[in-house]
């Protein structure tokens, strides 16, 4: 049986694609740049490779059947990179994103650079006479994360902005799933699947839901757009917090774009916010001081 390449395997997304493969007795090969620190389980596969360095994928390639490209780097070896995956994988499922979706949420900040980027890798796929699926997830329920976990690890309140801003969560398991499908059937060749939370919840929902989770009230306190840029952590890009605020702005009083993807393509239901934050609930607990 021919090894399955997952890039970007010690990812959130990727490491559930691992998991998965895993779990349907598939062999995995992992491609990650640091192997001594994949902490990945043992029956994988793990390889040194940097999409910086195009020749180094020449042995992570070998013998691979599918691969799963995920890009994390400048685009400059995009063209080197994407030709040597089509020489070698039958099937290629690169996770992208939903820049082509007519929805306010991610249609206000296009054209920008990750969308040029993953545009240019979807031609040169379409044009790889390979097998390729697009799985485009929307906004990932890891968010919270870093959005949220450090003011809720402090205390009871959440100072954010657009309270009521609706986005639908999805839940980096579901990501995978698709992927994983996409990857073991051909099927979904020639598929591009938007992939969302199934519920459609505004900010402050969320909040609320991980307050009831950790079972100690949250308050959500809504600041605008100056007062939440001086609060970010300093390692946080203008340029990011521009394009989040752009887009929270565009959404404003439309509904949440909700797809059923998940369930058709993987035959579950997709998991909800409240099931990630289940989860994840030792990421927002209060700290405790040293005695």
């Amino acid at each position: 049986m021919k090894p399955i390449l997952v890039t970007g395997a010690t990812g959130r997304a990727g490491r559930h694609v691992v998991s998965q493969l895993l779990s349907l007795g598939l062999p995995v090969r992992a491609l990650t740049r640091r192997p001594e620190t994949a902490a990945l389980p043992p029956q994988v596969d793990v390889m040194r490779g940097d999409l910086t360095l195009p020749e180094t994928f020449d042995p992570c390639l070998e013998g691979v059947d599918a691969v799963l490209l995920v890009w994390t780097a400048p685009p400059a070896t995009v063209p080197a990179v994407v030709d040597r995956i089509a020489r070698s994988a039958r099937r290629i499922v690169f996770l992208s994103s939903p820049y082509k979706t007519d929805h306010p949420l991610f249609q206000a900040a296009q054209p920008n650079p990750i969308s040029l980027l993953h545009a240019d890798i979807e031609r040169r796929l379409q044009a790889s006479g390979r097998d390729w699926t697009f799985v485009r997830p929307g906004m990932f329920s890891a968010n919270a994360l870093w959005w949220w976990a450090p003011q809720i690890r402090s205390g009871a309140c959440v100072r954010w902005p657009y309270a009521l801003v609706p986005t639908a969560p999805v839940h980096e398991a579901d990501i995978a799933a698709v992927a994983v499908r996409a990857l073991t059937s051909s099927a979904c060749a020639g598929a591009e699947y938007l992939v969302t939370g199934p519920q459609s919840l505004t900010h402050r929902d969320q909040v609320g839901i991980i307050g009831d989770v950790l079972g100690r009230p949250l308050r959500y306190q809504e600041v605008d757009a100056d007062e939440w840029r001086r609060e970010l952590p300093p390692d946080v890009p203008l340029g990011f917090s521009h394009v989040l605020l752009k887009v929270w702005g565009a959404a404003l009083g439309h509904p949440a774009l909700v797809t059923s993807t998940v369930a058709e393509v993987t035959g579950t239901p997709a998991r909800t916010f409240r099931d990630w934050v289940v989860e994840n609930a030792a990421a927002f607990q209060l700290r405790t001081s040293a005695h």
